[in-house]
């Protein structure tokens, strides 16, 4: 039996959407006493379970989840309040001798939790500019003008994501300095081993084309309209989420369901291949093979990675 003394302070599963983090991380915490804390942007509002592809209770093993179901679909997302949920549970976690697993592909997010990050204030009246300009104009003049002024935070923001653009360009005006050039280098403040799934890029896509039709054939388009009672339409972040967009779309008639159906399939493709990115850069993140050749593997690899941290 390790010690809490022994054992990684924290671990972190990483890497893009379907490859299968979920599951290892249910997996790990249920074999080293630990509990599960989220870091899924979009997991984190209420209501939102089938597009986020969130674990239903039968699924989580009787491992408890903290984090979900945080927000409500009208708030907009923040990885300063994010990061300062995030600290409170694991380091309530730690305290109590649990293994915090923190489980997700939002990569700000991930480091927010692990990494000594600050994240620069807000000014209102450069908000407000920037969001009228952007209501103007639209999300891809704001994002052409990211790419000037910063071109690896314009590679990793979708080009319709508006409310993270326009963060981006109010950052890069408050500090003077790039939007990246805010996010030093690999700095935790815990412990931490990260473990990245890697699946291939042709079964990723294979994968990804199946979860959406799972989505489709669970209710998604159902779900969406009951959250468009709650104000998802109106939420700044919750209705840019990879499937609710399309949906609403489709329900507002400006396309069909068949039409936002492969639209999502398209749009979590590209988002796949800008976590992958991102994570790539890390180099503190171990890659363990999570494709189909290897499945039954994975868990024991994984294990055995931590296991090797400890007595490192």
């Amino acid at each position: 039996m390790r010690s809490a003394r022994q054992a990684p302070r924290v671990i972190a599963v990483v890497g893009p959407t379907a490859a299968g983090k979920s599951d290892l991380g249910v997996f790990l915490a249920q074999r080293l006493g630990g509990e599960v804390v989220n870091a899924d942007s979009m997991q984190l509002y209420r209501g939102m379970d089938i597009g986020t592809a969130k674990l239903t209770p039968e699924e989580r093993g009787g491992v408890p989840h903290h984090l979900l179901d945080v927000w409500d679909v009208t708030e907009a997302a923040s990885v300063a309040e994010y990061q300062r949920l995030a600290r409170a549970e694991i380091d309530r976690l730690l305290a109590e001798g649990r293994t915090p697993v923190l489980v997700g592909g939002s990569g700000l997010y991930v480091r927010g939790a692990v990494d000594a990050l600050e994240f620069p204030g807000t000014d209102p009246a450069v908000r407000a500019r920037l969001e009228a300009e952007l209501a103007e104009r639209g999300p891809g003049a704001l994002h052409a003008r990211l790419a000037t002024a910063d071109p690896e935070a314009a590679r990793a923001i979708l080009p319709g994501n508006g409310r993270r653009i326009v963060r981006a360009l109010e950052v890069i005006e408050i500090t003077g300095r790039p939007f990246t050039a805010n996010l030093p280098g690999p700095d935790s403040v815990y412990d931490t081993v990260q473990i990245g799934v890697d699946v291939e890029r042709p079964e990723l896509d294979e994968r990804i084309t199946l979860r959406v039709d799972r989505m489709w054939e669970a209710g998604l388009v159902d779900e969406v309209r009951a959250l468009e009672s709650r104000g998802l339409r109106e939420g700044r972040t919750a209705c840019r989420a990879l499937g609710y967009q399309q949906v609403l779309a489709a329900l507002a008639g400006e396309c069909g369901e068949d039409e936002a159906r492969a639209e999502t399939v398209r749009a979590t493709k590209r988002f796949a291949r800008r976590q992958d990115s991102w994570f790539r850069r890390d180099p503190r993140v171990h890659w363990l093979s999570g494709g189909a050749s290897h499945s039954g593997e994975l868990p024991g690899e994984a294990l055995a990675l931590v296991e090797r941290a400890v007595t490192a």
